[in-house]
């Protein structure tokens, strides 16, 4: 009980002690001071945008399943050499491809086949250029769902016969059509009428620039009567059944997939095999890297923040070494004088993070505000690493000075004068 009555004095001494500084010397405070602000402001910041970037990276990351492979020609890569030319001359996926993992598979709960282009919409007279239309087969809303605003999605028969149907994103309904209803319209694409029968809700861009919002799906077999598909880049997309992992469907997929290209034991596969997983890695790579360019900009200015804290403790020090020989005269303990000018230390660097950090939530709150769709948000981790920091670099500033403070002789410190 004793001792913790001394440490709670300790707390409210140093407390005291520290404003008191700040009020008697408020230019060399605040000064000393700016290097923590800073310092913490430049690591707190970084962390923050790059916290509320991945956090959106991963947001959208995620919306493409995470029990969801995708079957292409070209392999995933995030950084490094591509050595494309070993896979320049594999075939595209097939609608074979798609038959035999339907057939084969039993860890496939859904798959389908998709073909993007680029072409232009037409309605009456309104004409919009360089849309990206999707052609897919009928389970494609299974494995890569999305919800709509208006109408339906393709009946079995739509998908199966290649009927000329269309759902189309928000964008492009609201391009085309203004505020009245897209649904039983006629557009054109590829010079044939399609009827809108549905129509994407709204959900904006993500940070990879991708959006619903302007995009046209169609039945892929409407597609293959209006273009080429077999020179025309496909992915087939297949999603796992509840309670398989990635590997497993993977696994089964590479089987089905050599078995139906007729590949030897020794063949390379000349397909790929690609999840999320791969993207979700090399961002988290990037960041990690970036966080330690941070960590060195913001060391920088923590050290001079830390002279600076320094420098106020020695000071700090001379003034008082007449009441540091009074205490200890009155029977104040060594360690009592060292965290005494410790627990001061700390303090004062707290309140240089402290300011840091509230200037990187303004900052936040404004560019929230300034930028749609991006949400800048500082986290309670951040705060907790930034006061961390700064508690740490107070301590580290602090420890010469108190003890040098703490092994003053109390006849001699009493005679001191400043």
């Amino acid at each position: 009980m004793f001792r913790k009555f001394i440490i709670l004095r300790l707390i409210c001494e140093s407390y005291v002690f520290a404003f008191q500084s700040i009020k008697t010397n408020k230019t060399r405070t605040i000064l000393s001071l700016t290097g923590i602000t800073i310092g913490i402001f430049s690591i707190i910041s970084i962390f923050t945008v790059f916290d509320s970037m991945e956090r959106s990276i991963h947001s959208s990351i995620d919306s493409l399943g995470d029990n969801v492979l995708f079957i292409q020609k070209w392999p995933w890569s995030m950084g490094g050499e591509y050595p494309w030319w070993k896979y320049w001359q594999r075939p595209e996926p097939k609608m074979n491809d798609l038959k035999q993992i339907q057939k084969r598979s039993q860890t496939t709960a859904a798959s389908t086949l998709m073909l993007q282009v680029s072409r232009n919409i037409k309605y009456q007279n309104t004409t919009i250029e360089n849309i990206q239309i999707a052609g897919v087969t009928h389970e494609y809303n299974i494995t890569m769902p999305f919800d709509l605003q208006q109408g339906r999605y393709f009946t079995n028969i739509e998908s199966n016969s290649g009927s000329n149907v269309v759902i189309i994103g928000s964008k492009i309904a609201e391009n085309l059509f203004g505020q009245a209803d897209a649904i039983e319209r006629r557009i054109k694409i590829f010079g044939r009428k399609l009827t809108v029968i549905g129509v994407i809700k709204k959900e904006g861009e993500d940070l990879f620039g991708n959006s619903s919002d302007d995009i046209a799906i169609i039945p892929y077999n409407f597609a293959r009567t209006v273009l080429d598909v077999k020179n025309i880049s496909s992915t087939l997309i297949v999603k796992a059944k509840p309670n398989i992992s990635n590997e497993q469907l993977k696994d089964e997929l590479t089987g089905i997939m050599r078995s139906v290209h007729k590949l030897k034991p020794s063949a390379d596969d000349d397909f790929s095999i690609n999840e999320t997983d791969i993207i979700s890695k090399g961002f988290d790579d990037m960041f990690g890297f970036i966080a330690g360019i941070g960590w060195i900009i913001g060391a920088f200015s923590l050290l001079v923040g830390g002279f600076g804290i320094a420098n106020i403790m020695f000071v700090s020090v001379k003034e008082r070494t007449n009441q540091i020989g009074i205490q200890k005269s009155l029977g104040a303990k060594n360690y009592f004088i060292l965290l005494q000018f410790l627990f001061e230390a700390i303090f004062l660097s707290i309140m240089g993070g402290v300011g840091g950090l509230v200037i990187v939530y303004f900052l936040s709150l404004i560019v929230s505000g300034s930028i749609e769709g991006f949400e800048l948000v500082l986290s309670s981790g951040n705060i907790i690493l930034g006061i961390s920091v700064s508690a740490i670099i107070g301590l580290l500033s602090g420890i010469i000075p108190a003890y040098l403070a703490s092994r003053l002789n109390p006849v001699e410190a009493m005679r001191s004068s400043f």
